[in-house]
């Protein structure tokens, strides 16, 4: 028997809790995408707006000077008056019309939806690792491996979902935004993607016994004939 292995999976698990820190961190954030419409004058005011899988988010800076290149609203950072209005995914009724007109409510439900089910994934992973560490309980973790790798691909296809969407929302003619750039959630979500997918396949590489290195470990092992 490895001797090693529960420091391998202590270790391992360790960094699971960071892809599920992240994971978490860009589920309740609204920090996914910023949207910025097309400013042509200055000493003015511009409306910026930056949103997540649950909200939208409209801030109204003062632009007072530009670079050569710039043509956008921003950044969001610049202090201004902040609006915020949550997604109305689930209830019926009509939705706010910067909603409706510009984020195309499909693709919002959807990549809410999933990512649910890779928060899901998460914690029922992080569960039987929790469980595997009692005595003659590490079978658990195999299940939990499996469970982590599914939770980082489902992250992965929320963010392809929400790519998607900027995307159609920049294209539509019914739009006033004209710039966009992925925030800080977004990047939370892409990390999560990858310390969950891989350390979810190592963790199953943990947990599958050990190979014989030799052709006579195996009989050396078997029990004796009575």
């Amino acid at each position: 028997m490895d001797e090693t292995k529960p420091l391998k999976v202590r270790l391992t698990f360790c960094v699971l809790l960071v892809g599920i820190s992240l994971l978490f961190a860009a589920v309740v954030t609204d920090h996914w995408a910023v949207l910025s419409p097309r400013v042509k004058d200055f000493n003015t005011t511009c409306e910026a707006a930056h949103f997540g899988l649950w909200r939208l988010c409209t801030k109204r800076i003062h632009v007072w000077e530009q670079g050569a290149k710039a043509t956008g609203c921003g950044p969001i950072s610049l202090p201004g008056a902040h609006n915020c209005s949550y997604f109305k995914h689930f209830t019926p009724g009509q939705s706010s019309e910067i909603f409706e007109v510009t984020t195309q409510k499909e693709y919002s439900i959807s990549a809410a939806a999933i990512a649910i089910f890779s928060v899901g994934f998460a914690i029922i992973g992080t569960i039987c690792v929790l469980f595997s560490f009692q005595k003659k309980r590490d079978y658990l973790l195999k299940p939990a491996s499996m469970f982590y790798t599914f939770a980082g691909l489902c992250i992965i296809i929320s963010v392809e979902v929400m790519r998607q969407s900027v995307k159609r929302m920049i294209d539509s003619k019914d739009t006033v935004w004209m710039e966009y750039s992925y925030s800080w959630s977004f990047a939370c979500a892409c990390s999560a993607f990858v310390l969950l997918f891989i350390f979810g396949i190592v963790l199953l590489l943990i947990a599958l016994p050990r190979f014989p290195q030799n052709p006579w470990e195996t009989c050396m092992d078997a029990e004796p004939e009575h």
